[in-house]
């Protein structure tokens, strides 16, 4: 049986609230749970409603969708937030992973690229990491945000060097079965050395991992790995 993905909209627009509800109603996989106005809403329809899947407009009255999006996180972690918006401001896209979003989505995107983006993101995250580190990538050595940022970071130098390995393949989208077969390792093993990873790094997935290692440049040779 086909897996159901219950989704809140929270956005303070009722136009942009039923435009994003009628292209999710069209994909078999997404279930529309609620509508929020602003992000007081979005919190309380968290607790009452318990979705999946929150698409949280950045900008919204009474309590904005990033901070929204951090009390949810806090509350809720287990319920997955993509942040909606208009601008690819890079400040905007690192306040929102910084907050526990699993990523973004560009009010002005192709319908079907929001509908295979929010699969992909589901699906372990592998996909949306990609293209996450390539929007980041474009971004993170122009804007002044990154660089504080990243000097606030933990140091990448208390990792190991099979950890930077496995950093780079998950911002290059490779899933955990991919990783370990390009590394000759179990998926156990990289589930393991995930987990280490983030507990080192002090992050909670795989979105603020592939947001670090931008921000960090363990990138640096990520256009340049050969397809798996």
């Amino acid at each position: 049986m086909m897996q159901k993905y219950r989704v809140l909209i929270a956005d303070d627009h009722p136009l942009a609230r039923k435009a994003v509800r009628t292209l999710l109603e069209g994909d078999d996989i997404f279930e529309i749970a609620g509508e929020a106005s602003d992000g007081q809403e979005a919190i309380v329809m968290c607790g009452n409603l318990q979705p999946d899947l929150v698409l949280m407009d950045i900008h919204m009255p009474v309590v904005s969708g990033l901070e929204a999006t951090k009390l949810i996180k806090q509350i809720y972690p287990h319920i997955r937030i993509v942040v909606l918006t208009v601008s690819d401001h890079a400040a905007d896209l690192f306040s929102a992973i910084q907050f526990g979003a699993q990523g973004y989505l560009l009010k002005n995107m192709d319908p079907d690229d929001w509908l295979s983006y929010l699969r992909a993101l589901l699906d372990d995250d592998a996909d949306g990491s990609r293209k996450l580190a390539d929007k980041l990538f474009q971004h993170f050595r122009t804007d002044a945000s990154i660089e504080r940022a990243a000097s606030s970071d933990p140091d990448p130098g208390i990792l190991t060097s099979r950890e930077r390995e496995l950093v780079i393949c998950v911002t290059s989208g490779e899933t955990n079965r991919q990783i370990a077969e390009r590394l000759i390792i179990s998926e156990n093993t990289v589930k393991n050395h995930l987990k280490n990873i983030l507990e080192k790094l002090q992050l909670e997935n795989r979105v603020q991992l592939t947001a670090y290692a931008v921000r960090q440049g363990l990138t640096h040779n990520l256009q340049n790995r050969p397809a798996k």
